[in-house]
């Protein structure tokens, strides 16, 4: 496994501490301002998938669009094909031209993309730019979560990630409670309500614009494509923020120093060969926890309205109140399981959410089934599940963020959310729908949730025996970087390896391979 190919053995190397001195630093503003700046992503997200679901019935009445209940379904299909086209084509930009760049733009398209969704006056034009809306969040996806991992200290990394993954639930319920405003024809009438909903998210990518601008590129990609002068100077000006706040900082050594050689872009045919040869066993790792946490959301959360209205009777505008304290589970699991995953560990988290989750469901369906439930108990479950499950799905994100070598991380996340996206985004939501029907038959819909449950308990098993150990590591050491040519292993003040995985003496570049790495 070539950790050499595509290096350029004429460049000067260079020996850094950059990866070490963001690892020690403790949390500070600037760490906020990150969250808060990138972090908007999953909420503008959790928006756009609210409000487009409650203004189906709006955009199909004849005084507004006119839409037929094919078209409004094939819009939806349209807007998440356009999550996996920009997650693939802006994941690797970010590679490329870097995390900064891209989050910049993949805002400024998701903007253009909604803006103009709200100006729609026929089914071509609505198609066209819910697609590029799409474009824009999937291109979030892949640039934040790459940049995000790679800003914020490794003792932190994994509640920090978590808790931002999980705000998609706050976007949700920021979401209904949109429409509950914007869609109610005593307020506004009905072709401007459901035009108003959707700029929710716009308006508050527009106020968080200004704060992204400020957030500078990743040290950690300047470093390994050739900028070491630039990655110096963002992690002094990042230092000197944090100690005229207060903090000391302990001096990271000269001996903890990693050492990098300029290389080409990876290419495609590179990244098939990392992804499925050199780490084939990550690699599956992430395609199931994915894959399975996409299933069992998509699943759910697209027919939860259904299941109210065809087996409980709740229907309209009531749903929104269901909606509430299900999306509240949602964004509690994350931010009060999150700590956990830095301290008891990546593997049995991963492993232990996943299978409680799966197994949780399993009982839920099976009580739904003998009817043993009514809307609320079926909502206090949800929620219950739900906050368990909240947390291993944000964890997905978070692993295949941070097990893969960082000049391909925005790649393979854009790689497995687009196969989530395929799977899950198309699969379970079709799949359900037909199981639920006219509501006729509750053990139709228990096979359904028995196939998620399953699904689930086999993501947490992946974890629980090929899981990666990431925990309170730096991003260096749970995947060495490309472009590294030699490392030293030492402690860190905060805790934990400050270099790489083992290299105790400079190999040239055509004679580095991974396995010197891992050798000791």
């Amino acid at each position: 496994m070539s950790g050499a190919v595509g290096i350029d053995a004429e460049a000067t190397p260079i020996r850094s501490t950059v990866p070490q001195r963001m690892d020690r630093l403790p949390w500070s503003a600037f760490h906020w301002r990150v969250v808060i700046a990138l972090g908007i992503t999953w909420v503008l997200d959790g928006i756009e998938i609210t409000v487009a679901g409650s203004i189906a019935d709006r955009i199909r009445d004849t005084q507004t669009l006119g839409f037929s209940a094919s078209q409004v379904g094939l819009t939806a299909s349209i807007y998440l094909l356009g999550e996996v086209v920009g997650a693939l084509v802006f994941g690797r930009m970010a590679d490329r031209l870097g995390r900064r760049k891209l989050f910049i733009a993949t805002l400024g398209v998701y903007l253009i993309g909604n803006g103009l969704t709200a100006l729609s006056m026929n089914f071509a034009f609505f198609a066209v730019t819910r697609f590029v809306a799409g474009m824009g969040i999937g291109g979030e996806y892949a640039a934040l979560n790459s940049a995000i991992d790679e800003l914020i200290p490794s003792r932190h990394r994994g509640h920090a990630d978590l808790a931002i993954n999980g705000t998609y639930w706050l976007g949700a319920m920021i979401g209904a409670a949109a429409n509950l405003l914007f869609l109610n024809p005593d307020i506004f009438s009905l072709d401007l309500g459901w035009r108003l909903g959707l700029l929710v998210g716009p308006a508050i990518g527009l106020a968080i614009w200004g704060l992204r601008r400020n957030i500078p590129e990743s040290p950690r990609w300047l470093l390994t494509h050739g900028h070491p002068e630039e990655a110096e100077q963002v992690v002094t000006r990042i230092e000197q923020d944090v100690v005229r706040h207060g903090a000391r900082l302990e001096p990271v050594p000269e001996e903890a120093a990693m050492e990098f050689q300029r290389r080409k872009p990876v290419s495609y045919g590179e990244l098939a060969r990392v992804l499925f040869r050199d780490y084939k066993q990550r690699s599956f790792l992430g395609f199931m926890l994915m894959v399975t946490q996409s299933f069992l959301y998509n699943a759910i959360f697209f027919t939860y309205a259904l299941i109210l209205a065809e087996f409980y009777g709740i229907k309209g505008g009531a749903v929104a109140y269901f909606i509430f304290p299900f999306a509240v589970g949602n964004l509690l699991g994350p931010l009060v399981l999150g700590r956990f995953f830095d301290t008891v560990g990546r593997r049995m988290m991963i492993g232990g959410t996943y299978c409680v989750s799966g197994v949780l469901l399993f009982v839920t369906g099976w009580l739904f089934a003998e009817g043993a439930l009514n809307a609320v108990t079926q909502t206090v479950l949800w929620c219950v599940i739900f906050f368990i499950a909240s947390a291993a799905a944000s964890s997905a994100y978070l692993t295949v963020s941070e097990i893969f070598p960082i000049e391909m991380r925005a790649q393979a996340i854009s790689f497995f959310f687009a196969v989530s996206m395929l799977f899950g985004g198309v699969v379970a939501p079709w799949l359900f729908a037909t199981l639920i029907g006219d509501g006729d038959s509750a053990w139709r819909v228990f096979a359904g949730y028995a196939v998620g449950a399953v699904l689930m308990v086999l993501g947490g098993v992946t974890a629980l025996v090929w899981g990666v150990d990431a925990e309170r590591k730096s991003l260096e050491n749970v995947a060495v970087p490309l472009s590294a040519v030699a490392v030293t292993v030492g402690e860190t003040a905060a805790g934990g390896l400050t270099g790489g995985l083992t290299a105790h003496v400079r190999r040239t570049p055509k004679d580095v391979t991974k396995q010197d790495y891992f050798r000791a």
